[in-house]
């Protein structure tokens, strides 16, 4: 039998020890609960996380939904802080009747037709609270990512300043300011702000002039409607038009260039409503740099400049003759030297006119001698009055502060030889403004018209003109004893000055002037031109005119037949060239630029040339050179000139002309 060995102590199990039947063991019973426990758990966990991978699924969808499916748009109040709204171009001007800039207060300033002149950019200024600052120099390097032109070291000392406010960059712009907003620097804030900017640059600077830091007007209508601008969001809407400005700028330009003249104006007048469609100043500038812009830039000759109007004022002389009745169109008048003092008033070359012209025939040839023995019928007192009430010793009532008073003799020494001068336009300084006022006087009727650069609500200027055949030869004024409704919104507004028979009579004298006189060179088939040339020499310095230095200007009016725009040029010290024989007066230079200009603003103002009907707008215009005295009159002339110069008594001689030879 095999003998029993016990068990080594290293494979010695425990004895088994025998369960009774039926019960279970303690152990096993225990890990089976726990198991249970844990599969308990880990079911509620599971779960749980399934209800929260449920619930950020749908948030992760909703959002990709709102942010990269289906987007929406943020509400402006939730942005307008940040964001500033960016204007939509009008260029144009579509939506000049109500657009309004966001977040601005200036009011924008617009041509008749809508095209924006003048507006205010939402722009901000860039400060900081140096004491809320971690970095200085990170924060300069950062802003000069966006803002190039800041100065490094300048920035780092103005960050490093022990204040709570110091201004780092003004007027920058939205999309500048976003970018530093972006960059997250603390203590860099935004104040809101507005620059103004004219989109044209050089167009029509000086009538817009410009605004100081604060958008104060300093200049311009800027500064005329300063009030008007900040407290009326509205546009402005002026009576210019861009494009007729544009016109008056090119060919003045060319002109200027060509004649080597150092200024030079032009300006573009309805003569039915005053209202001013073009003016130009030459030299001029961009608007947007009127800080950097040379003082002679910005003089307004249009306005500002005063010169002697030369021949363009014998218009007034033959119109206050006629109207005060003292002279006729078939009177004559002496073209022979005057001899005053020492000085003599004369032609420059009589070979192409008589010894004795007709009223026609002064104004045609454009005598010195035969205007100032009109003049001199006229006398000193009525001369006086007449260019009192046609505005030409007061400021001309325009839109400008620059507008300025006309140099005129005081009345103590208005003797004879002021008479004389200044029946032929010397011995007086005008701004050109004011003769363009006075030539629509003469023609539309005999209403001097209050100029404005304020569009006025008139009648449409893009209906067609009347035919030759059914408009009426009648003055667009107003006549006492018909139906105002008859005339409607082109009746002018202001003051008559003329009958409408004698403003009848002096267009035809003008148109004269273009067809048979020294206004040739300004005709343009089919736009019946009429006109007057005017030369005159400059002043010196020291006092004394200057020979061989003119100011040439030429005043119309187009058509004659239906009075509706005044063209007006002037050029400052003209220098004569090959083409014009070395003459430097307005027959040759300032006659030919209205020319270039009626010929292309015609067609943008709906005037058209008419050529079908000439002859028959001709025959209506025309006037004889030489009058036939009617039965019964005594004509002036030879023998009968009560202005004779040697029946006037004398003078003192401080107040004699020096000698007049331009025309």
């Amino acid at each position: 039998m095999p003998q029993d060995v016990p068990p080594s102590s290293g494979s010695q199990r425990p004895a088994r020890q025998d369960v009774p039947p039926g019960r279970p063991r303690k152990g096993a019973a225990s890990r089976r609960g726990s198991r249970l426990n844990l599969d308990q758990m880990h079911g509620r966990l599971l779960g749980v996380g399934m209800g929260f991978l449920a619930i950020y699924g749908a948030v992760a969808l909703k959002a990709t939904v709102a942010t990269v499916l289906m987007p929406m748009e943020p509400e402006k109040r939730q942005i307008a802080p940040q964001v500033p709204e960016i204007p939509k171009s009008d260029p144009r001007g579509e939506m000049s009747g109500d657009f309004v800039l966001p977040t601005v207060k200036r009011a924008t300033i617009t041509d008749r037709t809508g095209q924006a002149l003048a507006l205010s950019l939402p722009v901000a200024q860039v400060y900081a609270n140096p004491m809320e600052l971690i970095d200085p120099a990170d924060a300069a390097d950062k802003l000069r990512k966006v803002l190039p032109q800041l100065d490094r070291d300048e920035t780092i000392r103005r960050l490093s300043l022990k204040k709570q406010f110091v201004y780092l960059a003004r007027d920058i712009s939205p999309v500048q300011e976003i970018a530093i907003n972006n960059l997250g620097i603390p203590g860099i804030y935004f104040e809101a702000g507005e620059r103004r900017h004219y989109p044209l640059g050089r167009t029509a600077a000086q009538i817009m002039g410009s605004v100081d830091i604060d958008d104060h007007g300093i200049a311009g209508v800027e500064r005329y409607f300063d009030k008007r601008l900040n407290s009326d969001k509205s546009p402005l809407r002026l009576s210019l038009d861009v494009r007729v400005q544009t016109v008056a700028h090119d060919e003045l330009q060319a002109a200027k260039d060509e004649f080597s003249a150092i200024g030079a104006s032009a300006i573009v007048m309805d003569v039915r409503t005053g209202e001013i469609l073009a003016m130009v100043s030459l030299p001029d500038y961009d608007a947007n740099d009127f800080g950097h812009a040379p003082s002679d830039a910005r003089f307004n000759r249009a306005v500002t400049g005063m010169y002697e109007p030369g021949s363009t004022f014998k218009l007034q002389t033959a119109a206050m003759g006629l109207q005060l009745g003292v002279v006729h169109i078939w009177d004559r008048f002496s073209t022979i030297p005057i001899r005053v003092g020492r000085f003599t008033i004369r032609d420059m070359k009589t070979d192409h006119f008589a010894p004795w012209l007709s009223l026609p025939g002064v104004l045609a040839f454009s005598s010195n001698p035969a205007a100032a023995h009109i003049a001199l019928d006229v006398g000193a007192t009525r001369q006086q009055d007449w260019l009192r009430n046609m505005g030409f010793f007061n400021r001309v009532p325009v839109e400008l502060p620059e507008a300025g008073r006309p140099l005129v003799p005081a009345s103590r020494n208005w003797g004879i030889s002021t008479v004389m001068t200044v029946g032929f336009g010397h011995g007086v300084a005008e701004p050109p403004l004011a003769i363009v006022r006075g030539t629509a006087a003469t023609v539309n009727g005999g209403i001097l018209l209050k100029p404005t650069l304020v569009a006025r609500d008139t009648e449409d200027d893009s209906k067609p003109t009347p035919d030759a055949d059914t408009a009426q030869l009648r003055p667009v004024a107003y006549r006492p004893g018909t139906d105002s409704d008859e005339i409607g919104a082109e009746t002018p507004v202001g003051t008559r000055v003329l009958s409408e028979q004698t403003s009848a009579l002096l267009r035809k004298l003008l148109r004269l002037d273009v067809t048979m006189g020294s206004g040739k060179s300004a005709e343009v088939p089919g736009y019946y031109v009429g006109g007057k040339t005017g030369t005159a020499e400059k002043i010196g310095a020291h006092g004394g005119y200057l020979k061989h230095v003119n100011v040439s200007a030429f005043t119309s009016v187009f058509p004659m037949n239906n009075p509706h725009y005044a063209v007006y040029v002037m050029l400052d010290s003209p220098q004569g060239t090959a083409a014009t024989h070395g003459w430097t007066t307005a027959a040759w230079n300032a006659a030919p630029t209205v020319k270039k200009i009626i010929s292309r603003v015609g067609p943008i103002l709906n005037q058209f040339p008419d050529l079908t009907n000439k002859d028959a707008i001709d025959a209506s215009l025309a006037i004889p050179m030489n009058p036939v005295v009617p039965a019964g009159y005594h004509a002036l002339g030879p023998g009968n000139d009560p202005g004779d110069p040697r029946n006037q008594p004398h003078e003192p001689k401080t107040t004699s002309p020096k000698t007049k030879t331009q025309h």
